[in-house]
């Protein structure tokens, strides 16, 4: 990643008051471009990240639905933006059960809308739609890491949504993008944690609220393997894949995996026991014997499309990802959190620096 590529570059962020967005806003920020955000609402969770890492200070924000293509669309003719990464959906397996219709309409035609309006505006120039490790197929469970050629598929309703959602950016970028000298690609992630997210069913800040109230964490299901990633290894495969879609067009458009390497895939208990060693042993926690609804057993995902065309690799392995997440949150819980967000993008980019002249090597 160059940080000199993103010297007053436009880029509109959808989505970017939730966890990656907040991250992702507050990097490009660093780096130096002018970031706009379009979001359905402040964050519902309180705490969030937007406003403890003060997001919104050096930024344009509108706060409207996805789906409400004529603010959408009058706000992004306003600002012309170069660059677009689409986070807005509804991001939860749980909640898509609750609510399929909603999850379906915001990740489905949120992102016609925003493709739609993208194509009709001259300044844009790259389009990076952000899915999931959970739009393939995974029906057998398959021990074999998904490949951007694997089948889209889903069993529940989030899934399934982002499966579609790809679908749309697929015919999208092959029935117009294409054509008229726009970029458009998809970003697949996996399990993706750091500091600052507070979200409602994840396994992070379920832990962290458990210790903060002093209750009994329930697992539903201990024995999930899950590719886990800091959320700055997946953020930084976002911003080199729009550097090279910017500087060499088509060959970079399509989907791209951006997950951790093999040491990462733990399993829902293996990672809950590292995060309480990092949290003197505080979280108490039981396997919840009531029968839930249906999610992956296991999901890993195949990087070697961005490792080899990319050159991008995870920086953080699964170690130093728990421990900076759990660095962060107990710098929240002892109130000595102070600007930690932004200097772990730093102490990033530091470890990236060092490793870069291993990477032009291979």
């Amino acid at each position: 990643m160059v940080s000199s590529f993103w010297k007053s570059k436009k880029v509109l962020i959808t989505g970017h008051t939730g966890f990656k967005g907040s991250w992702l806003s507050l990097w490009l920020q660093h780096l130096g471009a002018d970031v706009y955000g379009y979001s359905s609402s402040l964050p519902i969770s309180v705490p969030n990240l937007y406003e403890i890492a003060q997001v919104s200070k050096s930024m344009d924000s509108m706060y409207g639905d996805i789906l409400d293509f004529g603010k959408l669309q009058s706000f992004i003719h306003r600002i012309q933006p170069d660059i677009i990464f689409h986070l807005a959906a509804q991001p939860l397996v749980r909640e898509s059960y609750a609510d399929p219709v909603g999850t379906f309409s915001t990740n489905v035609m949120g992102t016609v809308n925003l493709l739609e309006i993208a194509r009709h505006v001259n300044s844009v120039r790259v389009v990076i739609n952000v899915t999931t490790d959970k739009c393939y197929q995974n029906s057998g469970e398959s021990l074999q890491g998904f490949t951007e050629k694997n089948p889209l598929g889903g069993q529940d309703p989030y899934s399934a949504s982002k499966a579609c959602s790809e679908l749309v950016t697929s015919a999208y970028e092959q029935s117009f993008y294409s054509h008229n000298g726009k970029l458009l690609s998809s970003v697949r992630a996996g399990n993706v944690i750091g500091g600052g997210d507070w979200a409602a069913d994840r396994i992070i800040p379920d832990i962290i609220r458990s210790v903060i109230n002093g209750e009994v964490m329930k697992i539903r299901y201990p024995h999930a393997v899950r590719p886990w990633q800091h959320v700055l290894d997946c953020l930084e495969g976002y911003l080199l894949l729009a550097q090279n879609m910017w500087r060499s067009g088509n060959d970079f458009t399509g989907a791209w995996n951006f997950g951790p390497g093999e040491s990462s895939v733990l399993s829902v208990k293996n990672l809950i026991e590292q995060c309480n060693r990092h949290l003197g042993n505080r979280l108490k926690w039981i396997c919840d014997s009531e029968i839930h609804l249906h999610e992956a057993s296991r999901l890993v995902l195949n990087i070697d499309k961005a490792t080899k065309l990319l050159q991008w690799e995870p920086q953080l392995n699964i170690h130093q990802t728990i421990e900076w997440t759990m660095d962060w949150y107990l710098g929240y819980m002892d109130k000595s959190l102070g600007h930690k967000t932004l200097q772990q993008i730093k102490d990033f980019e530091k470890i990236k620096a060092a490793k870069l002249p291993q990477l032009k090597e291979k």
